[in-house]
């Protein structure tokens, strides 16, 4: 648990002011639906020039006191789903301007893409790992036109705004942060379906002051479900497309605060499809969302909202460029025909519902105090297929068990054309090469049928299967506890400032799914030996402790441990306004701690290396960050905001193995990072643009990658330490410490308006995220002991571009909106300067040493440097249309809303990585000489012509 100390500490950060004053109304007003002339409630009413504003009630009311100068202002009335409102006022000492009634029209395009129809959707519910960085569901709720073309118009890429990855920002619901602990990124899935409740949204651009918590440098979604700030009514729609899913039915339900005190709303949806857009990847998903809150007087309000999306998905994978040249970049090697039915192997099944009680106090017009408490628990599943199974033999007319299979994929080398065309054959095997290809052409997909047989045949002669579906499992069981002050301390100045504590019990192990027809699974791992062995000693046990034990489905095997981790952090904010600068500064301060408490005992890791507790890994983190915006007219600002911020390393980044062992990784320290930005931005009724220049460094970062590779080389035994000599082979985990990065660069938002009807838009993003050292390196594996370093430790990969979408993107497009509610908009997107995801352990001195440890006899630095080279991808453009139309009948409204992505179907690279199978010189020179390499870097291809279509009916 945290220590005494630091929760002093926390108290010394946590001081408020409790004595506030009282203030004069100068402005006052309602605000109601133009169609319905219901009041809306969560409306921003902000005044041009100053940073400030208050909000609508769930009456449709705001009263702003005095903090406006008098004379001559224009106040901006805002509401996502609504047209944005100005009007002029003069603010007179003497009086109070009453705004009542303030008509606000409805933008049909905010509430279709507030209904998650769109790209956005689609990559921040995938589960690739180049789409889990996307940070483009952070800026949903932003009306800035750089920030709308990054998320619904450059998402489609994986284009990361600043560089930045989703665990860089923060997601709220109800003032309760979602990010994972474990990657520290948002699940979105968790709440994926019940977009009509998640109209309330706000977005705290990149480092700007945010109401309900600190921050990071992507910014802040905070998504309110409160029930008594939904706007009233009920909601029916049916959407197609050919995306993720391939349709979805939703219907919600809003009441809006009743006379008794009581509000609810219901939300619930229904997604589903055999596939997408690439072949084989199922989609089934449904969501249940409930808000329900009482207010119980003035001062108080009880809301509970809970959230249940339970949803299944077939993943797929990057492909090489030979695979595409052949299948194609809807191919997918995971699924294969099974009684005539696809069945992908690897399946993606997510069940975590969420439970949250929120208390809201009105203490006095200044003060104001949130206090939430949240549950989530469940799982998440990954499916694979487990080929290292026994098979029965006789050896000297004695039977006996022999592990392993070959690798069931389609996808796998050996079935692959280049594999029978290597140089070096004597001769080259061209007919072998030539049927490859045909089977690979015409079939080409996972053979369900001969992993059955394969198990019957074992079956029959009294054996265990040969292969099984390994599900990889995490259970989380996460309390989250959190209460957040607002209070006016004078008319101009504004805290902010919270405490909040989150504890996480995760289980994580692998389970038995699905035996494919065979009667049981030996749960020892043959692959650990250096070569398949009649005897099974403790090396290959998952588990010494029970030895030689047959697993049937559902049974936990081959790794069980959990991660225990304790969050308690604190921050605190204040808010400065004047005549001509609004400034603010904030801090916050955190405590976490880790432990893994190993549930086997590891045959390569035997004692406590493997089982019982770890040590625990502790951290206190800061972070601190100001900005000021000087007013240079009514029209014109200049905004700067800086930050310096420790963060703690994610759950999956502290240990090298977790699977199997309870080593840290080596020399384990917080991130620091610093960074600052400077915007002009101007803005008129007819003219809104944002000019902003950026700067972040990141130092001591940490990543761990998991792969097979060839070819290690050095040399001898050090210290008792068992080392590969030439061509050693090894399933290797990579830990790279000390990394350091730098992104730079810089945006523009424009709109004009040059009619009522008629708006040009353009963005632009032009930047460049590189390494700025030479990060340290080493290697863990159950095939040596120790960690294996290579030369000074490190790998040379400074200055080499950090991978993760393009890092240019420009759009220009318009937008007709005719008063008769349809509507139209045209982009075109051009991307450039996107890059390959490099091997680390290429560049390390592992690839220029042989076996002895001196430098290969034929090393080449002219031939090295090319083949080291960082591949960057080909530039491209993509046209985007948008439309929709919607019509009145009575008190009813019914619409449609449609997109097509990729009009002209452009073929493109979102990313991808190189192998590192061949990590020394001399076989990744001997590969790329091949006629097709065979160990070639795998990509992502992005979608070809994409649409969605929504209808929908609102009453």
């Amino acid at each position: 648990m945290i220590n005494k100390q630091f929760s002093k500490l926390l108290l010394v950060v946590f001081m408020l002011v409790s004595s506030f004053g009282m203030a004069q109304e100068l402005l006052k007003g309602r605000v109601i639906d133009d169609n319905t002339e219901e009041p809306i409630p969560g409306v921003t009413i902000s005044v041009k020039g100053l940073k400030f504003n208050a909000s609508t009630d769930a009456n449709g009311y705001f009263v702003v006191t005095g903090a406006i100068p008098v004379g001559d202002q224009m106040i901006t009335v805002s509401r996502s789903g609504y047209y944005t409102k100005t009007i002029p006022v003069v603010i007179d000492a003497l009086g109070v301007v009453n705004l009542d009634p303030i008509y606000l029209q409805l933008d049909n395009s905010d509430i279709t893409q507030s209904q998650g129809i769109i790209s956005l959707t689609e990559n921040d519910l995938a589960d690739d790992e180049n789409a889990a960085n996307n940070v483009s569901g952070l800026l949903q709720a932003s009306r800035d036109q750089f920030l709308r073309a990054a998320a619904f118009d450059f998402s489609a890429t994986f284009f990361r705004p600043r560089g930045l990855n989703s665990e860089d920002g923060k997601v709220l619901i109800n003032g309760i942060e979602m990010n994972k602990q474990f990657s520290g990124r948002p699940q979105w899935s968790n709440w994926g379906g019940v977009n009509d409740l998640q109209r309330n949204q706000n977005f705290t651009m990149g480092l700007s002051a945010a109401d309900n918590s600190f921050g990071g440098y992507a910014g802040v979604q905070s998504i309110d479900m409160r029930a008594s700030q939904q706007r009233a009514g009920t909601q029916i729609s049916f959407a197609s497309a050919n995306r993720s899913y391939q349709g979805r039915y939703m219907v919600s339900h809003r009441s809006g605060l009743l006379n008794n005190g009581w509000s609810f709303a219901v939300n619930a949806s229904r997604r589903s499809g055999d596939e997408g857009y690439v072949d084989g990847t199922l989609y089934d998903a449904n969501s249940l969302g409930l808000s329900v809150e009482k207010k119980l007087n003035d001062s108080h309000s009880i809301n509970f909202t809970g959230l249940y999306t339970p949803n299944r998905r077939g993943r797929r994978t990057a492909i090489t460029q030979e695979i595409e040249d052949l299948k194609g970049r809807k191919y997918n090697p995971f699924w294969g025909m099974q009684d005539n039915v696809v069945r992908n192997s690897r399946i993606r099944e997510i069940d975590e519902p969420i439970f949250m009680l929120n208390h809201y106090w009105t203490v006095n017009s200044k003060l104001k105090i949130n206090t939430n408490l949240g549950y989530q628990f469940g799982k998440i599943g990954n499916t694979r297929i487990d080929n290292g199974g026994t098979r029965l033999v006789t050896l000297d007319g004695q039977n006996a068990y022999v592990g392993g299979a070959r690798n069931p994929n389609p996808d796998y080398y050996q079935n692959l054309p280049s594999f029978f065309l290597r140089n070096g054959q004597d001769p080259i095997d061209f007919q072998y090469a030539y049927q490859a290809q045909q089977e690979f052409i015409n079939d080409g997909q996972l053979d369900w049928n001969s992993l059955y047989e394969a198990n019957r045949s074992l079956r029959e002669n009294g054996g265990n299967s040969l292969y099984a579906i390994q599900e990889d499992r995490i259970d989380d069981q996460q309390l989250m506890v959190n209460t957040i002050i607002t209070a006016d301390l004078t008319d101009n100045i504004i805290f902010n400032g919270g405490i909040r504590y989150r504890n996480l019990n995760s289980e994580n192990y692998a389970m038995v799914n699905d035996l494919l027809g065979g009667t049981g699974f030996l749960d020892v791992d043959f692959f650990a030996e250096e070569s398949s062995e009649v005897s099974i000693d403790d090396a290959a046990q998952s588990n010494i402790r029970t030895p030689n034990r047959i697993v049937g489905v559902g049974d936990r095997y081959k790794y069980n441990y959990d991660i225990n981790a304790d969050v308690l952090a604190a921050f605190a904010q204040t808010q400065f306004k004047t005549k001509k600068v609004d400034f603010f500064v904030a801090g916050s301060v955190t405590r976490t701690e880790y432990q893994r408490d190993g549930k086997y005992e590891n045959g390569n890791f035997p004692g406590a290396q493997s089982f019982g507790k770890s040590k625990k890994l502790e951290f206190t983190d800061f972070g601190v960050k100001g900005g000021a915006t000087y007013k240079i007219s009514g029209q014109q600002f200049i905004d700067v905001n800086a930050a310096y911020i420790s963060q703690a390393p994610t759950i999956r980044n502290s240990f090298s193995n977790a699977r199997q062992n309870n080593e840290t990784i080596v020399g384990l320290e917080s991130q620091k990072s610093y960074s600052g930005d400077l915007s002009y931005i101007y803005t008129t009724p007819i003219i809104k643009a944002r000019l902003t220049g950026y700067y972040t460094q990141f130092t001591n970062g940490t990543d761990v990658g998991f792969y097979f590779t060839e070819g290690l080389t050095t040399a001898g035994v050090e210290g008792g330490t068992r080392f590969f000599r030439e061509n050693g082979n090894a399933f290797v985990q990579e830990v790279v410490t000390n990394i350091e990065r730098r992104n730079m660069g810089m945006e523009l938002g424009l709109e004009v308006q040059v009619t009522p009807t008629i708006k040009l838009k353009g963005a632009a993003a032009i930047g460049q995220n590189v390494f700025t050292n030479n990060p340290d390196l080493y290697l863990t594996s159950d095939d040596f002991t120790g960690q294996l370093r290579f030369g000074d430790g490190t790998t040379s990969i400074k200055d080499y571009h950090v991978a993760g979408g393009p890092e240019t993107a420009l759009q220009i497009g318009f937008e007709y909106r005719d008063p008769e509610y349809w509507n139209i908009g045209v982009t075109a997107n051009y991307f450039a300067n996107a890059y390959l995801d490099v091997s680390n352990l290429r560049r390390s001195a592992n690839f220029r040493q042989d076996y002895d440890g001196i430098e290969f006899n034929d090393f080449d630095q002219e031939v090295a440097d090319d083949l080291l080279r960082q591949e960057q991808f080909d530039n491209y453009m993509l046209w985007n249309v948008i439309g929709g139309k919607s019509w009145r009948i009575d008190d009813k409204y019914i619409g449609f809303f449609a997109t097509i992505n990729n009009v002209f179907d452009v073929k493109y690279k979102t990313g991808g990585f190189e192998q590192s199978r061949n990590s020394n010189f001399r076989s990744v020179r001997d590969d790329a000489n091949n006629p097709q390499e065979v160990f070639a870097p795998r990509y992502f291809f992005g979608n070809g012509t994409t649409y969605y279509l929504n209808v929908y009916l609102r009453f």
